[in-house]
Order: C-alpha cells, then sequence, then structure tokens
C-alpha cells in the first residue's frame, strides 16, 4: 500500500489500546509501520536497483523483530532528547528565582511511564501490519526472503484504496472533534481518547478485506463458466479496481496471445457480468528475438523477470524512451529498444490507456542484438555510475 496508508494504521494499532500500557506507544507504531519502505533509498543507485531490492529484505519476516528493535530505539534517543532539553529548562527556572510554591499553583499530570516491552510488542504488530498490508494489493512481498524468493500477494485490494484511508482518517478525526466539543462544553479531558474509533477502523478494514476476497471468489466463479477465449487457459488473475469491490479485471494466458475481461460480480447472472473485446482486450505475444533473448540477461531483465509474474518482454525496434538518448553508436551498427512492462499494471485505473507509458515498466536498449548499451525504468536511466 502507499505510505498514507500504513502511517495511518500505525496510528489506529497505537491508539487501540497500546497507548494504555506505555508512553510513546502511537509513535512506535505510526514508525515501525512505515519502516520497511525505507529501502526506496535504494532508488539513489537507480530505478532498476530500486525495483531489484524494493519489498525485499525490509518486507520480510526475519527483518520485522529487527525493525521493531530500531524503533524502539529511536524512541529511546527521543526520550533521552526530550528528558534532557526538560531537565535543562526546570534548572534554567529554578536559578532564575522562581519559587517551588509557583510551580504547584499549575499541578501538571504525572507522565506516563515507558513500559519498554510493551513498546517493543507494539513496534513488533506494526511492523507486521506493513507486511499485511502490501500482501492485499497485486504488487506482492517476499515474507519468507532470503530462504524463499517466491513472491506472494493477495491482489484483493487496489494499492490506494479510498475507501480504507477515508475509514482510518476518520478514526483518527472523530476523537479531536468530539474533544473540541468536550472543551466547548467544559467536560473533564479523556486522557487516551479515540479507542474505540482506532478498533473500528482496524476491524473495518479486515472485514474490508474478508469482502473483497468473497467478491474475488465470486469473479472466480463466474470466469470459470464464462467461455472469453477461443482457446484453452493456461492460468488467469484477477485484479482488484479502487473503491468498487465488484469491479475486477480477469487476465487470461493462452499459448499464443494474453486477452483482459471486465467482471462484475453485483450482477452475476447477468449476461454481461464478463465482457471482453476479442479484437481490443487481446495482445498476441511478442515473438523472442535476439534482442529480446539478451535484454533477458541484463541486470533489468533478471530483476523484472524475478518480480514480473505476468511480465511480457517485447522487441519494439529503434524507438528512444521519453526523456532517454538514444545510444550514440557508428554507423554501422544498430540498436533496438526492449521493453518489460507487466499485464498486472496495465489497466485504465493506473493510467494505462491508448498512447500512455504502461507503470512499473522497463527497457534496455540492445545494440547488433546482443550487446547492451542502457537500461532504465519509465523515463529514468539507470547509470553504471549508480548515479541518477
Amino acid at each position: 500500500m502507499e505510505p498514507v496508508t500504513h502511517f495511518l494504521t500505525g496510528a489506529c494499532i497505537g491508539r487501540a489500546g497500546f497507548n494504555r500500557k506505555s508512553a510513546y506507544a502511537t509513535l512506535a507504531a505510526v514508525l515501525a509501520a512505515e519502516a520497511a519502505d525505507m529501502d526506496i533509498f535504494w532508488g539513489i543507485a537507480g530505478p532498476v536497483e530500486e525495483l531489484k531490492h524494493h519489498r525485499g529484505i525490509t518486507h520480510t519476516f526475519i527483518a520485522v523483530p529487527v525493525i521493531a528493535a530500531v524503533v524502539v530505539g529511536a524512541v529511546w534517543l527521543i526520550d533521552r532528547i526530550r528528558t534532557g532539553r526538560k531537565n535543562r529548562r526546570d534548572r534554567a527556572k529554578q536559578s532564575s528565582g522562581q519559587s517551588q510554591v509557583q510551580y504547584e499553583k499549575m499541578p501538571a499530570a504525572p507522565p506516563q511511564p515507558i513500559q519498554w516491552g510493551w513498546l517493543y510488542l507494539t513496534a513488533l504488530v506494526a511492523a507486521l501490519s506493513h507486511l499485511m498490508l502490501d500482501w492485499t494489493n497485486n504488487y506482492g512481498v517476499r515474507p519468507f526472503f532470503p530462504f524463499n524468493p517466491r513472491w506472494y500477494m493477495g491482489s484483493i485490494v487496489f494499492i490506494i484504496e479510498p475507501v480504507i484511508l477515508g475509514l482510518l482518517f476518520l478514526a483518527l478525526v472523530m476523537p479531536w472533534l468530539f474533544g473540541l466539543a468536550d472543551q466547548e462544553m467544559g467536560a473533564r479531558r479523556t486522557q487516551f481518547r479515540g479507542r474505540g474509533w482506532a478498533i473500528f477502523a482496524l476491524v473495518g478494514m479486515v472485514a474490508i478485506w474478508g469482502w473483497r476476497w468473497f467478491e474475488q471468489q465470486q469473479a472466480l466463479t463466474i470466469m470459470a463458466k464464462t467461455q472469453v477465449t477461443r482457446d484453452p487457459i493456461i492460468r488467469i488473475a484477477l485484479e482488484p479496481y479502487a473503491v468498487n469491490p465488484y469491479h475486477w479485471q480477469a487476465i487470461l494466458e493462452t499459448r499464443d496471445y494474453y486477452q483482459t475481461a471486465e467482471i462484475n460480480t453485483f450482477h452475476p447472472d447477468s449476461p454481461v457480468a464478463v465482457t471482453s473485446d476479442p479484437v481490443r482486450d487481446v495482445m498476441y505475444k511478442p515473438a523472442d528475438t535476439l534482442a529480446v533473448e539478451a535484454a533477458k540477461q541484463t541486470l533489468l531483465g533478471r530483476v523484472y523477470l524475478d518480480w514480473g509474474r505476468w511480465a511480457v518482454v517485447q522487441d519494439v525496434g529503434p524507438e528512444p524512451q521519453p526523456g532517454v538518448a538514444p545510444p550514440n553508436l557508428p554507423f554501422n551498427r544498430k540498436w533496438t529498444t526492449v521493453e518489460f512492462y507487466d499485464m498486472r499494471f496495465a489497466n485504465s485505473t493506473l493510467g494505462a490507456g491508448p498512447g500512455q507509458k504502461r507503470p512499473l515498466s522497463g527497457w534496455v536498449y540492445i545494440v547488433d542484438g546482443r550487446d547492451e548499451a542502457a537500461e532504465g525504468m519509465g523515463s529514468t536511466e539507470q547509470k553504471t555510475d549508480g548515479t541518477e
């Protein structure tokens, strides 16, 4: 999922009860819930390196306890800094001659103690939530890496799900609004406000997952009894759309081509429950040219084919990539562009309409059908020295 959902999930985890056990629990949960995405800094080494390491070791079960420990260490450092500043302020007030009686006129509530065991458990749960959230979309995670490099994906929720975002946001905003209303009426301030709302949001998110999983199974049932392709189907994938749990995209593979279909599970018995244009929605598999075979052996090719469960590799000829200069070659040498893209990210929701660049697509310039001249993702070239 995108970062905002992770942050909000962490905040709800902290406020669901962990903040009653230890100070800094919500802070630890928020940090741990998003910490795994620190692998985006591999982008400094180039877009291909970022693809290689994204959702890699930081998104595994063996990394979760380490992430939790690092987060607790960061919280310890924050606490030390805050405590040091408070002690300096107190000493400054005492040296200025302010009496102890003045301190006692406005007694402060005793600070909540830090329970480091509870804090670590909070960070552990929040770090696990990151893996769970990322599994629900179709990009996937490798939770057992490096022992098992297989990608796992639930493909039940779109990578940006406004319904879940709204639910989590509501759980954090409503207690604040009720708190303002209580202040207006002079009601006593509640120390741990919003626990019920946080639990409601987390349970609601799980309920949405269950609902979407059920609709995904419905879509599979509909596809099983619907003749879409004219040839036997080798495999099928169902991809979610945002907001609407009844709308799914099917990707079908036959020996010679791929075909997509739109599925409406709200009316499963309707004649138009499955729609697919045998001309518009069919894409024949590209030929394996010498340039394609050479591109598959490059760094991008190895990384992309490891990740891309529905990867398509095609030779598009001497077509330069937008924003990237074509190779400067002697007149007696020829170059071609080999493109990589994944069918899972080729629907219109991700801006992959006609004439538009497909998201998460890569490319390689191949010279004379055998030599690599350049490679990259989108409009960003991967420099051999690791710079952009």
